[in-house]
C-alpha cells in the first residue's frame, strides 16, 4: 500500500471547541542515568509527559512525538536540570502546530545506594530510596522539584520516660534497704531487670521535596538524602551483625523523637535548599494509626 495514512488529529475538528490544560501520557518505562559525585547508575524510571493544547479547534496532540523525544532523555548524558529543560523545550517546539506553549514532565524511580554497616568493617548492603522529579516549562519559566523518601527509626520520648520511671521505682524497691549499694549488685540487677519496660519505636519515613534551579549541575538527589539521614540520626540499616544492631540501639536511645521533633530536625537541615517541604510519618507500634507532621515554607506568617 502506497497511499498516505490518515491523520485525523490534523484533518478532523474537535467535536467540542475548548482548550485543554494538559494532554499526554503517563507511566512510560525508560532508563535514565544518574551521576552525582561518586555515584553513577542507570535506573528504571517511569515518566509522565504532557503539553498544553490551547487551540480549541485542534482535535489531538502528537503522542508519538513526545514519546520519541522522551526516549532521548536516557541517552548520552546524565539527568540534570539543563537536560530536563532542553527536553521540555523540545516538547513545546514539536507541537507548534497545536499552538503549544507549556510542557511538564514527571519521573518516578528508585535510587539504589550501597550503605556500610555501622561498625563491622567490610559489611554493607543496598538501600532503595524512592525519588520523584517534577519539571515544567510554563510561559518560558522553568521549575524543577526533587522529592525523596527516606526511612528511619523513631523511639518515642514519652514512652522512654515512662519506661525509665518503672525501672527507677523497681530499682529503689530492690535496694531501698541495702546500704551501701555495691556496683556489682547494681550491675547484676540491671542485667536482669533493665528491660522490664522498654520504649516503643517504629519504622518511620520522611517525604522531602526541594526546588532545584536550572543552573545546578546535578539534581542533588544523594546529597539531599544524606542531609535527611544525618538530621534524624537513625536511618534504617541494611546488613547488620550483633555489634551493628547494638550500635543502632544506642543511636535510637540517643535520638528520642516525636514526629514533631523529626520534622523540625529535617527542616533545620535544609536551610541551604530552596522552598523545602517536609512530611514525616511514624508508623506507630503503640497505635493502629500513624503519627504525622508537616513542615512547609512560611509566607507572610502563613504556611505555603
Amino acid at each position: 500500500m502506497n497511499a498516505a495514512l490518515p491523520d485525523i488529529s490534523l484533518t478532523d475538528i474537535a467535536p467540542r471547541l475548548s482548550p485543554l490544560a494538559w494532554v499526554g501520557m503517563q507511566g512510560i518505562d525508560l532508563p535514565v542515568t544518574v551521576v552525582e559525585s561518586a555515584y553513577q547508575r542507570t535506573l528504571h524510571a517511569r515518566a509522565d509527559v504532557q503539553v498544553d493544547l490551547p487551540s480549541p479547534q485542534v482535535k489531538g496532540i502528537h503522542m508519538s512525538r513526545l514519546y520519541q523525544l522522551l526516549d532521548t532523555l536516557g541517552q548520552d548524558e546524565a539527568l540534570s536540570p539543563a537536560s530536563l529543560r532542553y527536553l521540555l523545550q523540545a516538547m513545546i517546539n514539536s507541537h507548534q502546530d497545536c499552538d503549544t506553549g507549556n510542557a511538564r514532565l514527571g519521573l518516578n524511580m528508585a535510587l539504589l545506594v550501597q550503605r556500610p554497616a555501622l561498625v563491622t568493617q567490610g559489611l554493607s548492603g543496598w538501600k532503595s530510596y524512592p525519588v520523584r522529579i517534577d519539571a515544567s516549562l510554563i510561559r518560558d519559566r522553568f521549575t524543577c522539584r526533587v522529592q525523596v523518601t527516606v526511612g528511619y527509626s523513631s523511639t518515642c520520648p514519652c514512652s522512654a520516660a515512662l519506661s525509665r520511671q518503672i525501672i527507677e521505682h523497681s530499682f529503689l524497691a530492690a535496694f531501698d534497704q541495702q546500704s551501701p549499694v555495691k556496683p556489682a549488685d547494681v550491675a547484676a540487677w540491671l542485667h536482669q531487670h533493665a528491660t522490664m519496660a522498654t520504649p516503643h519505636s517504629q519504622r518511620s519515613e520522611a517525604l522531602v521535596a526541594v526546588d532545584v534551579t536550572d543552573a545546578a549541575e546535578t539534581l542533588g538527589i544523594l546529597a539531599l538524602i544524606d542531609h535527611i539521614e544525618q538530621a534524624v540520626g537513625t536511618p534504617v540499616q541494611t546488613a547488620v551483625k550483633r555489634v551493628d544492631e547494638q550500635a543502632f540501639a544506642a543511636l535510637n536511645g540517643q535520638n528520642l523523637m516525636f514526629v514533631e521533633d523529626a520534622a523540625r530536625r529535617i527542616e533545620a537541615a535544609l536551610t541551604d535548599y530552596a522552598n523545602p517541604s517536609v512530611h514525616v510519618r511514624h508508623l506507630e507500634s503503640l497505635h493502629p494509626h500513624d503519627a504525622v507532621a508537616w513542615a512547609v515554607p512560611m509566607r507572610d506568617g502563613v504556611s505555603a
